[in-house]
């Protein structure tokens, strides 16, 4: 049954999908014994593109985990389900119902991590007659202020560059003022073609509990003809699973992680890859507590340096770049075209039914997973698309809805600026193709 909103609350907090953290600094604002969070489910967001199946089910699941973690901690969780009949589709109807049941005089929101949430968030003032106080999310290591005063009158903007401030503001993997091994970057070491191997490692399955189970069903009954397999579904949705996935990573896949992480290999979908990326962008995991332990491991001498400095550099490197060039450059930078490319998405993007063997293993596989490591990304799926000339909107789309881990700061750069080039060379440059 959904839960229902106790009356007089000081303040609503509500907490959105990718929001999933303890220190949230709206909860790290809030009064417990006065405030109510809101988490709803909705079909606004479960609709928006053609979402995967287990991508659905994945946020559902963490969410109402996370509630229950939040309950246990001794909040008052206002949580609306997607079966809900009352559920108004929406977080500002739901938003607004929940102000109206328990009388808040406001609304305390951690900053969204997408650009149309921002926007919603900051109709609340009028559309709920509420004040709405919008806090900076230090989850992250860079703030957009920060990073715009970084890009100010660059006409490029080069993530190695920024890289190297993250490094020193972190002081990961620093000896002083300078680099861990003298160079900032191993990438020459980690291009090494992968071989079938027995001991590649295995990934971390979990198996889904009843809550889990609960909205596999909803699923299935809701969402029969959406792209991508449902069963079966094996991904941690808790901060408890998301500590074992990270603790496996460390200690069976980073130690090989640097020298094959740009390699494929058929039938192996996920190699020496960490699978965090899910349970990181959802809030599970803190970034900046991650590198700080693949660091350690190095410095531990449990894994060799490029390993370490190649892992590290996708976090604090290119994670917080990105997310810098979205909230510098949006809304705009989602039309981006500057190559004119106009071809639809073809069909089997979503089938994979295509002869082409590198393009049907890559889809396939998303299709089962919800899931590709960066080089089927980037190097299949997407070379096709820049040689092929399709639209890199379309594309952009196709990609936040098929993988798990795709929220839109993190997706569309990487679509539109590194793998499509249609923001003209801003982020990349050249064309990968």
């Amino acid at each position: 049954m959904p839960s229902r909103p106790a009356a007089n609350a000081a303040a609503l907090v509500p907490i959105f999908g990718d929001q999933l953290s303890l220190n949230l600094p709206s909860l790290r604002a809030a009064d417990r014994s006065l405030d109510i969070v809101v988490m709803a489910e909705v079909a606004e967001e479960t609709t928006y593109v053609r979402h995967h199946r287990k991508k659905i089910v994945f946020i559902l699941s963490a969410m109402r985990h996370f509630a229950e973690e939040l309950r246990i901690a001794g909040w008052r969780v206002h949580y609306v389900r997607l079966d809900d009949p009352e559920n108004g589709g929406s977080f500002t109807s739901e938003v607004a119902r929940a102000a109206r049941a328990t009388g808040a005089r406001r609304i305390l929101v951690t900053e969204p991590g997408e650009w149309r949430v921002l926007k919603m968030i900051e109709s609340w003032r009028e559309a709920l007659a509420l004040p709405v106080e919008i806090l900076p999310d230090d989850r992250f290591i860079a703030s957009a202020k920060e990073f715009a005063a970084w890009a100010g009158e660059r006409k490029s903007l080069r993530m190695e560059f920024f890289y190297r401030e993250m490094r020193r503001k972190t002081c990961l993997l620093m000896d002083g003022d300078k680099p861990e091994g003298g160079k900032w970057n191993f990438d020459a070491e980690n291009r090494k073609p992968a071989k079938a191997d027995l001991f590649i490692p295995k990934p971390l399955k979990f198996s889904p509990d009843r809550l889990t189970k609960d909205v596999i069903e909803l699923v299935r009954a809701r969402f029969p003809d959406t792209f991508g397999d449902l069963d079966p579904f094996w991904f941690g949705v808790t901060r408890a699973d998301a500590e074992r996935q990270l603790q496996h990573f460390l200690d069976t896949g980073l130690q090989s992680f640097g020298d094959f992480q740009d390699a494929m290999l058929l039938e192996e979908p996920f190699l020496y890859h960490s699978l965090l990326s899910p349970l990181l962008n959802a809030g599970l995991l803190d970034a900046l507590d991650i590198c700080r332990r693949v660091e350690a491991a190095y410095k531990a001498g449990r894994v060799p340096l490029n390993a370490a400095e190649g892992f590290i550099r996708q976090i604090i490197g290119w994670r917080e770049y990105v997310r810098g060039i979205y909230w510098l450059k949006m809304p705009e930078y989602a039309q981006r075209n500057a190559l004119n490319h106009t071809r639809p998405l073809p069909g089997f993007y979503w089938t994979g039914d295509t002869e082409m063997a590198c393009l049907r293993a890559a889809i396939g596989q998303t299709r089962r997973e919800a899931y590709a490591h960066h080089i089927q990304r980037l190097m299949v799926t997407g070379n096709f698309a820049l040689l092929a000339g399709l639209d890199p909107h379309q594309l952009h789309e196709w990609y936040l809805a098929v993988y798990a881990d795709a929220f839109e700061w993190v997706e569309l750069p990487n679509t539109i600026g590194m793998s499509q080039f249609a923001d003209g060379g801003l982020l990349a440059s050249k064309p990968y193709a």
